[in-house]
């Protein structure tokens, strides 16, 4: 028996779950053109990025308070 790797959903943020509105993703889901991702006007601390679990590691973004709320001990 294998194990399964966890779902991943690219619309929800890895360490709230929350929605991660990302731009991207948008496009991605319904074909139409966005403006650029919130994301990609920000800096990401890398203890914050080391928090995302392995399994959604460039495959699901930070969401807009997880990202702000970042610099302190516990984003969420």
């Amino acid at each position: 028996m294998t194990a399964e790797e966890p779902t991943v959903d690219p619309a929800r943020c890895p360490l709230c779950g929350g929605d991660n509105a990302c731009a991207m993703q948008a496009q991605h889901r319904s074909g139409q053109p966005q403006p650029p991702c919130w994301c990609t006007r920000v800096s990401f601390a890398p203890d914050l990025l080391a928090r995302v679990p392995e399994v959604a590691r460039g495959r699901a973004c930070l969401c807009p308070r997880c990202a702000a709320e970042g610099a302190g001990p516990r984003a969420c």
